[in-house]
């Protein structure tokens, strides 16, 4: 499902999108669409850059602004002003994790640089379960550095909430690494929280 654009870039790996409203698709994203961890992909040129939702930003500039507007009301704005664009939104920060070529998937930096104005959907449980596994068709998440150096201070919630995805693909010895990976999570907070 289509829910965002791209609007611009923090770094390689780190993009900012604003989220689709009902005066540019009439099939506007629910809330549930965009939320944290949620996994998406970005199509460029034959193949997809897969990314994961890490954060989010209330956008609106006329807070504070009590002077007087010469606008319609905003349900009236797609009737006498069809090509004003909204300023209240969404944005969302999408870190990107990986790559889908003609090979498959792959999990690492991806070498493109996303351009303005790209389009992020919502990847399916088929896609994200596809970019987990590895050739053995075991669940792999080798980008666990990347999370925590580039997420900041969502890093460890981040990674929580992918493992919580990722449980209900993996077998009985893969859930039991990703057990560890939590309590190693949990110990990482608990330190870090006492320093």
């Amino acid at each position: 499902m289509l829910i965002a654009k791209i609007i611009k870039s923090n770094s390689h790996v780190d993009y900012a999108a604003r989220v689709l409203d009902s005066l540019e698709t009439s099939g506007a994203p629910e809330i549930s669409d965009y939320g944290f961890a949620q996994f998406v992909k970005i199509a460029v040129g034959e193949g997809e850059v897969v990314g994961v939702i890490y954060n989010s930003q209330l956008v609106n500039p006329e807070y504070g602004n009590y002077g007087p507007r010469l606008s319609t009301p905003p349900e009236l704005n797609s009737v006498f002003s069809p090509d004003y664009l909204s300023e209240q939104g969404v944005m969302i920060g999408v870190l990107l994790l990986g790559w889908r070529d003609a090979s498959g998937y792959h999990q690492g930096v991806p070498r493109t640089v996303l351009p303005i104005n790209l389009q992020v959907e919502t990847m399916t449980a088929d896609e994200v379960r596809a970019f987990h596994q590895d050739k053995n068709s075991a669940v792999q998440f080798t980008y666990y550095a990347h999370v925590t150096t580039h997420a900041g201070d969502f890093a460890f919630q981040l990674i929580s909430a992918i493992c919580d995805q990722l449980e209900p693909l993996a077998n009985a010895t893969e859930c039991a690494r990703l057990k560890v990976l939590r309590r190693t999570l949990a110990w990482q907070q608990t330190v870090g929280g006492i320093r």
